[in-house]
């Protein structure tokens, strides 16, 4: 993908691109939705993800380009409005282009440029933060600033809240800027604070995109950060990571039942998101698996982000032999779900779930067995 993507900016602008980033796709391990939150999160960069090549232009114009699309989307600096239609995912890096000034960086003040990513869009696996810190550290080859991770992460949280308009947590992009081969990432979102945590040897990832997708999965994503935080405003407190589930149950009473089930979601997922790292610790992937299903059980009851595809997909694998858990991962409403399997599970295995699948709802889901990667970095070209 590499040379993919230089040969490609060759082809569309007349010469070789001057600076290139990648950045991962990201599993979220467990912690749905616990980030926006205040809580804690446990995620691992993958080893699909999102090249960015760039070079200086004239000042005055941006010009982006895809590999998924023809064409180059030409953006006036004068007027970065956001894009409508086929040509909104320029708004992620163009929103990380408009974060620049908000965070005092220098802005490449004119800019040609091309994103190329193997990840699939709309699978859970966060192609957004990928291109936003591929983004912003192609910004900052150009520009020559060298602010520290922590700034770059938040910056790109800040670039989907405030441009693309999209209320995430740092998760997507805390695990893309931190991650770590053969490692999960750990972030406490109250900090934020990063650490990487080992993952234990002969563990995998399996992930089963269904390519469904809710038609108000925004809105949706957008009207669950809003139950979490007119529930904490119900409880007397700034965000849900600040209770304990004994708390919410005795303010219960102050609820509207769907925000305190919203609550209960949050509240039940921190605690374990802390038993989950305490059972890596010790290598009980038994223990692990039983919690990332109890994640997705949650989902499916108390948040409701889950669909009926993730539901049976959970279904059949934690009924699968070398399954040690399974769960819905990323936002939710549609999407993916990721297994957690010993190295005993094989693709036949998974081929098997996936024509059970297919069986049910008349098409295959895509299977992919990811691996860990390495975070965020510049490329030598």
């Amino acid at each position: 993908m590499k040379d993919l993507a230089i040969a490609r900016f060759t082809e569309l602008y007349g010469h070789a691109p001057t600076v290139l980033a990648w950045a991962p796709g990201r599993i979220e391990f467990i912690g749905n939705h616990t980030d926006y939150n205040g809580g804690t999160v446990l995620g691992a960069a993958i080893d699909l993800g999102m090249w960015v090549a760039v070079a200086a232009a004239p000042a005055g114009i941006l010009r982006f380009a895809t590999d998924s699309q023809r064409g180059i989307v030409a953006v006036p600096t004068s007027a970065p409005c956001k894009q409508v239609g086929p040509q909104r995912w320029v708004n992620y890096p163009l929103g990380v282009w408009t974060s620049f000034r908000e965070f005092g960086w220098q802005q490449p003040d004119g800019l040609e440029y091309l994103a190329c990513s193997n990840l699939p869009v709309g699978a859970g696996l966060s192609s957004s933060a990928a291109i936003e810190m591929a983004s912003a550290l192609a910004y900052l080859g150009l520009t020559g600033g060298s602010p520290a991770r922590e700034k770059v992460v938040a910056l790109g949280r800040h670039a989907e809240n405030n441009f693309v308009g999209v209320p995430c947590g740092i998760l997507d992009q805390g695990v893309s800027g931190f991650g770590r081969k053969n490692h999960l990432v750990f972030i406490d979102c109250r900090g934020p604070r990063f650490e990487t945590v080992p993952m234990p040897a002969g563990a995998h990832f399996w992930v089963f995109n269904t390519h469904t997708k809710h038609a108000l999965i925004d809105g949706m994503y957008a009207a669950r950060h809003r139950e979490c935080m007119d529930a904490a405003k119900g409880l007397g407190v700034s965000l849900l990571a600040d209770l304990t589930p004994a708390q919410l149950e005795q303010g219960r009473a102050l609820l509207p039942e769907v925000n305190y089930r919203r609550a209960k979601h949050v509240i039940e997922e921190i605690d374990r998101v802390a038993r989950v790292r305490a059972a890596l610790a010790v290598g009980d992937l038994a223990a692990v698996g039983r919690l990332l299903t109890a994640s997705h059980r949650s989902s499916q009851v108390q948040f409701e982000n889950s669909t009926p595809e993730l539901d049976f997909l959970v279904e059949t694998l934690t009924a699968t032999p070398h399954v040690y858990g399974a769960r819905l991962t990323g936002g939710g409403f549609g999407g993916a779900v990721m297994a957690f399997t010993d190295a005993e599970f094989s693709a036949a295995e998974a081929a098997r779930v996936a024509d059970v699948y297919a069986r049910r709802f008349g098409s295959r889901p895509d299977v992919l067995h990811c691996e860990t990667g390495e975070g965020a970095e510049r490329l030598a070209l």
